[in-house]
């Protein structure tokens, strides 16, 4: 194994955190904010990849299709949420997963009826079809670096949004105490609409931006978003920064397990250790960390 290789695995465990970031950004508002548990987030990351897919199909560009996307995910999110989900807020957290869990699995066959089983594939623009020298004689992906561009971005946008503008500190104080925040006169339905409706897009985003690298097909949000949960578990609840710094931990734990795992213990037993590698993360975590603080519902 030579340095070379080691260090593009690094740097693909560092693409795939800011991905899982994007997905779990949106949890992290929903459950950590708001108290919501939603089984269903990962269908807006299925749903962002096939609006970025056909959109791009039609309209030929790949940028407007992915900022389409985002908007499209963003509606759906915010109408989801006024029409069924904000029913859901002072429900049990066990009301809440079957409830989600339904809409998951409404959604995949949703999709299916849409447009069909097949796998969709989206091609990379060709803008970013090249490749960029990262060491002397080692190339990676220009594509793949736009995504980690991206992601890193939207971390720094979103945690602005929260800790610097009038909208996070209101979301911050609904969150601490929502009748107080009623009480001032503010509409904490429409508040949370909002968040609820910046989470879907998030994971949206991230759907779009995977596209070109994977098959987008019906499903492809529930594997990702258990690797989502963890993440959240991992970094903290309701901590944005929390939450980047697990999904970089994760996405290179998983990155460079499956990497140097077979080569270690072979391919029969190495990729199985590797599969199991963030879930030891995470049981790590909760046993030097026992007490993971749950935001305080407000009666």
């Amino acid at each position: 194994m030579t340095v070379e290789l080691f260090l593009e695995q690094l740097v693909n465990g560092i693409q795939l955190g800011t991905m899982l970031f994007l997905m779990s950004a949106g949890l992290t508002l929903t459950f950590g904010v708001m108290n919501f548990l939603n089984l269903a987030h990962g269908s807006f990351y299925m749903l962002g990849a096939f609006f970025a897919a056909i959109m791009a199909a039609w309209t030929g560009n790949f940028l407007f299709a992915v900022i389409l996307a985002i908007i499209c995910t963003l509606l759906v999110g915010g109408l989801l949420d006024l029409v069924i989900l904000r029913r859901l807020y002072s429900r049990s957290h066990l009301d809440q997963v079957l409830a989600t869990f339904g809409l998951l699995l409404a959604f995949n066959d949703l999709v299916i009826l849409v447009w069909g089983r097949e796998p969709l594939f989206v091609a990379i623009p060709p803008l970013l079809s090249g490749a960029i020298e990262i060491l002397p004689g080692n190339s990676y992906p220009l594509y793949r670096l736009v995504i980690t561009a991206a992601g890193l971005m939207t971390a720094l946008l979103i945690w602005l949004l929260i800790a610097r503008t009038r909208l996070g500190m209101l979301i911050r104080a609904g969150a601490s105490n929502r009748e107080m925040v009623s009480a001032l006169g503010v509409n904490i339905a429409i508040l949370f609409s909002v968040v609820f409706g910046l989470g879907a897009a998030a994971a949206g985003f991230a759907g779009a931006m995977i596209g070109p690298l994977v098959a987008v097909q019906t499903g492809m949000g529930d594997e990702i978003l258990i690797i989502a949960f963890v993440v959240v578990v991992v970094g903290g609840i309701s901590s944005v920064q929390g939450t980047l710094a697990a999904s970089l931990a994760i996405g290179i734990v998983d990155t460079m397990g499956r990497f140097l795992l077979p080569k270690v213990f072979g391919f029969t037993v190495g990729p199985a250790l590797a599969s199991m590698a963030i879930y030891v993360l995470m049981a790590v975590v909760l046993l030097t960390r026992p007490r993971v603080s749950a935001p305080a519902r407000a009666h």
